[in-house]
C-alpha cells in the first residue's frame, strides 16, 4: 500500500474513532490511535477502558467491527499497551 493510501486510511480510521469516542468516554475510558500499517490498526485503550475486563470485547466486537465496515482495507485491530 502506498504511503499516501496509508495516510488516507489513518485519517479514515481516526474519523470512525471520533464517532465511537463518546461511548467510551461515557464509561470513563477512551481510545488512542497508535498506528495503521498494512491494514492493521493499533489502538491503545486508556482510562477505565485500559483496565476493564470487557476491553477485549469492546475492542473486537465494537471498535473492530465499526472500522472493518467503514474503512476499506482494515483487516485487523490489535491493542497495544
Amino acid at each position: 500500500m502506498s504511503e499516501n493510501a496509508q495516510g488516507t486510511m489513518y485519517d479514515e480510521v481516526s474519523e470512525v474513532l471520533d464517532k465511537l469516542r463518546p461511548f467510551l468516554q461515557r464509561d470513563g475510558g477512551d481510545v488512542e490511535l497508535v498506528d495503521v500499517e498494512d491494514g492493521i490498526v493499533k489502538l491503545k485503550l486508556v482510562g477505565a477502558c485500559g483496565s476493564c475486563p470487557s476491553s477485549t470485547i469492546t475492542l473486537k466486537a465494537g471498535i473492530e467491527r465499526a472500522l472493518v465496515e467503514e474503512v476499506d482495507g482494515v483487516q485487523d485491530v490489535i491493542q497495544v499497551f
